[in-house]
């Protein structure tokens, strides 16, 4: 089974666009959203309307967790003032455009998407969620203590664990228990279609591949492809700057940071 999984579009309608046309030439059995279709950007509205025109199943991301209440906090842990004072012009102008039937879509969004496969003798779950199965605003950097995130996916019960928020795509095998039948768990971040934050501008989704034969035994039981696309940069940095969000963030999409 192949699976399309794709994550934190931010309002970037020509990301997204892109992403979509992408994924159709790779003619997946499914697909998944892995949430914060909002913030940062023009496309709030017509972002959330192609999700739901297409009907993908879709979790929420902090973002639009945070816009669904009409909150004025979007759950990003920003580090520096500067990033705060952005983030508040951000949510503001967001929760200004988004208009009450998709701020109403956004509040029924689901924290988590679990899917239990029965291959063979083995049972895989695949989960999906934003952040990480505790927090929907908890950061899995790449760099996350093997133990920790060990304990995440063993306390969600995840085989195959798949979250964005990060922007920063990668995959780790994480191996539990005795060496012999070792038990192999997959941290996958799946990267952002509309705000790349690893240097590389071009928009990022994964392709996720289950085999009949995938055992958990297996450390090559599944298949990751990280898919980078081109998209119109220019435009998605053009409609930041004729709007009331900061010019920065323009810089970031240019640059992919």
């Amino acid at each position: 089974m192949k699976i399309a999984l794709f994550s934190d579009i931010h309002a970037n309608l020509p990301a997204l666009e892109a992403c979509l046309k992408n994924i159709e030439e790779q003619k997946p059995d499914a697909i998944y959203c892995l949430g914060d279709l909002v913030g940062y950007n023009i496309w709030a509205n017509e972002v959330i309307n192609e999700i739901r025109r297409r009907g993908i199943p879709t979790i929420a991301g902090n973002y639009d967790q945070g816009i669904g209440l009409m909150s004025d906090d979007c759950g990003c842990a920003y580090k520096e003032e500067h990033e705060k004072d952005m983030g508040k012009i951000s949510i503001s102008f967001t929760n200004s455009i988004v208009k009450p039937e998709e701020r109403k879509y956004l509040t029924t969004l689901p924290a988590h998407i679990k899917v239990e496969f029965q291959l063979n003798s083995d049972k895989l779950n695949l989960l999906l969620v934003h952040g990480s199965p505790r927090k929907i605003n908890e950061y899995l950097f790449e760099d996350r203590d093997e133990k920790s995130l060990l304990r995440i996916m063993e306390q969600a019960d995840a085989d195959i664990m798949c979250f964005g928020h990060t922007h920063k795509p990668y995959h780790r095998t994480l191996p539990a228990g005795p060496t012999e039948n070792t038990h192999y768990r997959h941290a996958i971040n799946i990267g952002s279609v509309g705000k790349p934050k690893d240097g590389n501008p071009k928009g990022c989704y994964v392709l996720l591949t289950i085999n009949a034969d995938s055992l958990i035994t297996n450390k090559d039981a599944v298949e990751v492809e990280f898919i980078r696309f081109e998209y119109d940069t220019e435009k998605a940095a053009k409609a930041v700057e004729d709007s009331l969000l900061p010019n920065e963030y323009a810089e970031m999409l240019r640059r992919g940071l």
